[in-house]
Formats: structure tokens, sequence, C-alpha cells
């Protein structure tokens, strides 16, 4: 087949009318369709909770380990009576 043959063979696969759609698969791609949608949405709730669970959890932990402030010095005993 030639590039026109299939341009034209292509044509005319796009100008046939569509084949009519039952109706009981339409309805179950919508029931499908709708219950994918439920499920993407709570997942995105779950994430979203889960990071601010996190942040929380990050928060909690920096302000009770205070990682920014240097531990005392443990090898050098303090210098008294200079």
């Amino acid at each position: 087949m030639r590039g026109n043959d299939r341009e034209a063979a292509v044509r005319r696969l796009m100008e046939q009318a569509p084949p009519p759609v039952p109706p009981e698969i339409h309805s179950e791609a919508v029931r499908r369709g709708e219950r994918m949608l439920r499920r993407r949405a709570l997942a995105r709730r779950v994430l979203w909770l889960l990071a601010f669970a996190a942040v929380v959890a990050f928060t909690v932990w920096a302000l009770t380990a205070r990682p920014w402030v240097e531990p005392p010095s443990d090898t050098t005993p303090p210098l008294t009576g200079w």
C-alpha cells in the first residue's frame, strides 16, 4: 500500500459513522469512571493527611530534640578558679 492509498483508507474510516454504543456499556463506563474519581480523591486526601502528619511529627521532634543546639562537651573539664 502506498502512502496515498493509506491516507485515502484512513480518511474513509474516519468519515464513516461510528457504530452505536449499547446503553449498558455507557452506564458501566460512567459507573467505573465515578468510582475511579472517588478513589483518586480518597488517595489524594490520604496523601495530604500523611504529609500533614509528617510535618507535625517533624516539628514536634525538632522542638523536643533541638538538633540545632550543640551538645555540651563531655571531654574537657570545666575551668574553675581562674
